[in-house]
């Protein structure tokens, strides 16, 4: 065996034999897609001023707090950040990314971050022409935006493709700028979708195991069809160079971002006043869903669509506009994602039972006040009381005093909460309010104790709790019987 090794070796060495292999045809399928598309994607450099000693390396909108568990992801992929030195402490930086051509007469697709704040903006073509670009529009939350360069003769433009079609273990090449090195195309695979990395209300990401570096930003991913499926934004790295994950804003999310900048200049989103939060399984049975699926509302603003709509806390959403919500975050996609003004129907599961409601969905005004809250009652000192497993007192001067609860919040103080308990190992604590059993509001601990052991003797294993922290609102499923 070992001898017919090292005779295919001296075989391979041998005059004549030098000459690579034909490519495979799978090779020649990147090699094809690369030579048509690095026309489409630019280098995008920018100067502005930033503070000597301070790090220009968060994005706008998209950076974590120091220490927090998203210090780790990389939301902008830049080169050099600038010295210190200038006048007033203030220095030019330079900052580097990418973005991809979407139409001939010169508008580019990139990331906020990239551009965010820039004095200037230089877009460098793959034939080394360099254009000043203006931004036509932006968006932070997204972090997206839309440049325009004026050249001379129409220039190469990508096609959109459909991320939805987009499956796990589909091959992708990401085209990009990293460390400033200028058109650089990797390959890899979609190694998830729908990805939450918790930057925004709006994660919907897709993984990727292609080499995706700083200055990659803004650049495309694109599929075997040559179609761009998503726009390259974050790294997952805890040393900054790329470890194989990657993620990239969904096409069908993002073109209509874009779609929106390019006639406007700004995007407008839907808005429903629902809080919601995802259905658990044991969410799910103490409702009687048959399995973990939609969105429950745990919080509605007053005077909004959903309170219009008549739309209570602990109705669950199983379907928005025709379309099933499998998990919570696809609601928030689809409500920012509608126009303001239109209708829609939904499907919510309620009491055990199936209805259909319609509501006008508004606009979305990032600076709308908090809503009001209502008069608080005249406290009444009430000795603790045990339901759920949990110590329960109702509400007095001293014990909002104690907690920190602001006058306008009302419901039952949880004072203590066991260390084993199934309270405990759903976050909760003392200090936090129980404000409704199923979508019924209690103004007392004896109320919950009444409910509770109702519940537990028409044989009720959880119950459904509705409790606030801090002006939130969320559902737990609490044991009737209280262990």
């Amino acid at each position: 065996m070992r001898a017919a090794f090292l005779a295919a070796l001296l075989l391979a060495a041998a005059p004549g034999r030098a000459d690579p292999p034909p490519p495979t045809p799978f090779s020649e399928v990147f090699a094809q897609l690369a030579a048509r598309l690095l026309g489409v994607v630019v280098n995008i450099s920018t100067t502005e001023a930033s503070v000597a000693g301070l790090p220009k390396d968060a994005p706008e909108g998209l950076a974590p707090a120091p220490g927090s568990p998203l210090d780790q992801f990389f939301h902008d992929f830049f080169g050099d950040n600038g010295a210190p030195g200038g006048p007033n402490g203030i220095s030019p930086a330079a900052s580097l990314g990418s973005g991809f051509i979407i139409d001939p007469s010169g508008l580019i697709v990139t990331n906020n971050h990239v551009i965010a704040n820039a004095e200037q903006i230089t877009v460098t073509l793959a034939d080394n022409t360099s254009l000043q670009a203006r931004v036509v529009g932006r968006d932070q939350i997204s972090d997206l935006a839309l440049l325009k360069v004026d050249a001379k003769t129409p220039l190469p433009a990508a096609s959109w493709g459909d991320s939805t079609k987009t499956r796990v273990g589909d091959w992708v090449l990401a085209i990009g700028n990293p460390f400033g090195l200028g058109g650089t195309v990797t390959s890899g695979i979609i190694s998830a979708t729908a990805r939450d990395i918790h930057s925004g209300p709006y994660d919907d990401f897709l993984q990727t195991d292609a080499s995706i570096n700083r200055g990659n930003s803004g650049g495309p991913m694109f599929n075997l069809a040559g179609q761009v499926i998503g726009i390259n934004t974050a790294i997952y790295s805890p040393s900054g160079g790329s470890i194989g994950i990657g993620f990239a804003i969904p096409s069908a999310f993002a073109r209509s971002i874009i779609d929106q900048l390019e006639a406007t200049g700004k995007v407008e989103r839907g808005w429903i006043g629902a809080h919601i939060q995802p259905v658990t399984d044991v969410l799910a049975a103490a409702v009687g869903l048959d399995k973990s699926r939609g969105a429950m509302i745990a919080q509605i603003d007053q005077a909004s669509p959903a309170a219009l709509a008549k739309l209570e806390p602990g109705d669950v959403i199983l379907d928005y506009d025709g379309k099933p919500i499998e998990r919570s975050r696809q609601l928030a996609l689809l409500v920012a994602g509608t126009p303001p003004d239109k209708s829609v129907k939904l499907s919510i599961w309620r009491d055990r039972n199936q209805r259909e409601v319609a509501l006008k969905v508004a606009a979305l005004d990032p600076n709308r006040p908090p809503p009001a809250q209502p008069e608080p009652e005249k406290p009444k000192p009430a000795p603790s009381v045990e339901a759920l497993g949990l110590k329960l007192a109702k509400l007095n001067g001293d014990l909002r005093k104690q907690f920190t609860l602001a006058d306008g919040v009302n419901g039952v103080v949880i004072t203590e909460v066991p260390p084993t308990s199934a309270a405990a190992t759903q976050g909760l604590r003392p200090g936090d309010l129980v404000v409704a059993i199923g979508r019924v509001p209690v103004a007392s601990p004896e109320e919950v104790q009444r409910k509770a052991a109702i519940a537990a003797k028409n044989g009720a294993k959880d119950l459904l709790v509705q409790v606030e922290r801090g002006g939130n609102s969320r559902f737990v499923a609490l044991p009737a019987a209280g262990s």
